[in-house]
């Protein structure tokens, strides 16, 4: 009976559409779909021949095995051919595979062999007089290209194999390249401006498929061996198992995960075994491969067109999957980064339904040619965050609209900054943004900055979670975070609640480094805090200087200074600064500037700068100090602190420019260098006498 025409169109449809993905994958090493459904189209064509037999034609995608061999090599015709494998996508098929196997060989049991089924390239390697003469890849499974010259590239492959091998040998094996060395590649075709490859495959089919063998061997390749084909000359293994142990001896990498298994019970097991390593493993898998391991019975289950009846690949669930973008929101992190992510329509990847995916940043978005409304491939591996691998322009109607990064923060409303690449975009506002308001307050109170005991981060997380606290300055509010108030919190009894209010309380006498260090400018970590601070003198002039201004500091460039304008230029930065100063946080400030510098966080930063009077000089002002051994009293931390706050500078290396090294027990090679140089040595005590000496007040 004649198909219908609907159906006879259906399978040229499907037949022409698997030609061009063929003519991508094979002949420009461009993958077009996700290998899942690349799969179903497959499998569709399949079905409709199976149940319309006057539908196969000669030249259909199931009867031929890959694609046409690329003119630009010379072609190789396949003694033995290279033919593909069946595919099982369910325990019932494999059961079924074992279910044929058994009735074919008229066997209750069959022992098989389990190997995983590397996602690489498929190259045949033969030996004459054991070298190495040609290597060739699969093609269209009969007729593929040589690439010899690549294959002795690649350290993996023995170009000459031991007296015992035979005189000729025929080897079959797949070429990969590891996550870790496909990453490095890639970020090395993105620094020379080139486009980067799609997954490990890709990269390694593009690697091995070089005109320029030089090209090859730059390129990280890797080789595992897993078939045995023909050979001459000594004797031959009669089972899958001993020729894998066979080539091995002969110096091939084969596969240390490969198992045998009796009965389909053992196929699932091991299934199972390698889903759960196939996250951790150095290279790709997309699934494994059950083998008949005795030749004899392999010969008498024979073959179909495309496949041996003898074996199949047990696929895992698909890792990619194309689905539609349907929307791109903007997400703030802990950090200010403002962060894109892809809303999508429900996929199934990797056996979870996928509905949203990172996309990192704005560079990104635009590199991957991303419009709202595309088709993408999404991808998924284990328990890593999904991600957009690519978009598929070839499906566009004309509707899908371009991203824009917002201009203002999506959650508190500040302008955003970027870095110089504008790879990533900041929210400023770390003192009053909701977003960051945890992480800023973890901050502010950690040790080096404003050093709050017992303000931890499970603590931080129940009061901003209560709403007692949102921003830095609620922490200073005695009214309102009173000891009997903290004591009624869950794990937070009268004895700790009035640990926590001392604490707070001993923390309102700080230095301006530590409170600039806590407010969370980006960029601006203890020591350019401290630089800042010895070269400004007060908070007002830091507040107020221009881009220019901030770049005289040591250390700090154009980006560090663009990151202090642009907080300071916050208003809503400004307000919590400025709540914090009404509720008693203080320090010594060198500029005399006394209550003029809290009514200038009233005005504007410009006006804050007006008010600012003559500096006086402290004591230590213009020296440089190194610490080495440990003193009496002073831990090196507090010795550092007492340095600066007297306006001097500790560094970690004794160099000519050193103006003293104060020194305790045990002090090492730093001493023995500046005596060499003749610097002059200090201990506690003649630390606290110069301090005192040059100091216009007693301490």
């Amino acid at each position: 009976m004649a198909p219908p025409p609907e159906v006879c169109a259906r399978a040229e449809a499907l037949r022409a559409r698997i030609r061009a993905l063929d003519e991508a994958y094979y002949l420009r090493n461009e993958p077009l779909v996700p290998d899942a459904e690349y799969d179903e189209l497959f499998r569709e064509l399949q079905a409709l021949e199976a149940a319309w037999p006057a539908l196969i034609t000669p030249d259909s995608p199931t009867q031929r095995v890959g694609g046409a061999p690329a003119p630009e090599f010379r072609s190789v015709t396949h003694e033995v051919p290279m033919l593909s494998l069946a595919n099982a996508f369910s325990d019932e098929e494999v059961i079924a595979f074992d279910r044929r196997c058994r009735e074919g060989l008229a066997k209750a049991h069959i022992r098989y062999v389990c190997e995983p089924k590397f996602d690489g390239v498929a190259i045949s390697l033969l030996y004459e007089n054991r070298l190495l003469t040609r290597a060739a890849t699969r093609g269209d499974g009969t007729t593929g290209e040589e690439v010899t010259a690549n294959a002795r590239t690649i350290r993996a492959i023995p170009l000459t194999l031991p007296k015992e091998a035979p005189l000729l040998l025929e080897v079959r094996g797949e070429v990969v390249m590891t996550h870790a060395d496909f990453a490095a590649l890639n970020a090395r075709q993105i620094a020379a401006g080139e486009k980067p490859f799609a997954n490990p495959r890709n990269a390694a089919a593009g690697s091995l498929r070089q005109l320029d063998p030089k090209v090859t061997a730059s390129r990280p390749l890797c080789f595992f061996a897993y078939q045995w084909v023909r050979s001459e000359g000594g004797a031959a293994p009669t089972s899958h198992s001993q020729a894998l142990d066979w080539l091995a001896r002969f110096g091939f990498p084969v596969t240390e995960m490969r198992a045998t298994a009796d009965g389909v019970e053992g196929l699932l097991a091991y299934y199972r075994r390698m889903a759960e390593q196939r996250d951790q493993l150095p290279f790709d898998i997309d699934g494994v491969v059950y083998k008949v391991d005795d030749f004899a019975e392999q010969q008498r289950l024979g073959f179909v067109a495309r496949a041996p009846r003898w074996a199949i690949a047990h696929k895992f669930p698909p890792t990619e999957a194309v689905t539609q973008l349907l929307a791109i929101d903007v997400q703030v992190g802990r950090t200010g980064a403002l962060t894109p992510v892809a809303r999508l329509h429900p996929v199934v990847v990797g056996g979870v339904t996928v509905a949203n995916a990172t996309l990192h940043n704005e560079t990104l978005i635009q590199a991957l040619d991303l419009r709202i409304g595309d088709w993408v491939v999404v991808r998924r591996a284990g328990d890593v965050i999904p991600e957009v691998v690519r978009s598929l322009p070839e499906r566009r109607t004309g509707n899908e609209q371009p991203f824009v990064m917002p201009d203002h923060c999506p959650v508190c409303g500040s302008h955003i900054e970027r870095d110089p690449d504008k790879a990533i975009a900041y929210c400023p506002g770390g003192l009053y943004c909701p977003a960051q308001r945890k992480r800023t307050i973890e901050h502010f109170a950690s040790r080096r900055a404003m050093d709050i005991k017992g303000l931890g981060e499970k603590l931080i997380d129940l009061l901003v979670d209560c709403g007692w606290v949102t921003t830095p300055a609620d922490l200073y509010d005695s009214a309102f975070l009173s000891v009997e108030r903290l004591a009624t919190l869950p794990r937070m009894g009268q004895k700790s609640a009035a640990n926590l209010v001392a604490a707070i309380e001993r923390s309102r006498q700080t230095t301006l480094p530590r409170f600039l260090y806590a407010l969370g400018i980006r960029n601006v970590g203890e020591a350019t805090a401290r630089d800042l601070a010895n070269h400004f003198g007060s908070l007002a002039a830091i507040m107020t200087a221009s881009e220019d201004q901030l770049q005289k500091v040591p250390e700090v460039g154009p980006i560090v200074a663009e990151s202090i304008r642009q907080f300071f230029a916050e208003p809503h930065n400004v307000e919590v600064i400025k709540a914090l100063r009404q509720r008693g946080v203080t320090w010594p400030e060198r500029a005399q500037v006394g209550k003029e510098t809290r009514s200038s966080l009233d005005a504007t930063p410009s006006a804050a700068g007006s008010l600012l009077s003559e500096a006086l000089p402290l004591p230590l002002s213009g020296l440089t100090f190194v610490l080495t051994g440990t003193l009496p009293t002073l831990t090196r931390e507090a010795a550092t602190e007492l340095i600066e706050r007297h306006g001097g500078r500790v560094t970690g290396s004794v160099s000519r420019k050193t103006s003293y090294v104060v020194v305790g027990a045990e002090a090492g090679s730093k001493l023995a260098k500046a005596e060499a140089l003749g610097i002059p040595i200090l201990d506690e005590a003649g630390l606290y006498a110069l301090i005192a000496k040059r100091s216009s007040s007693p301490l």
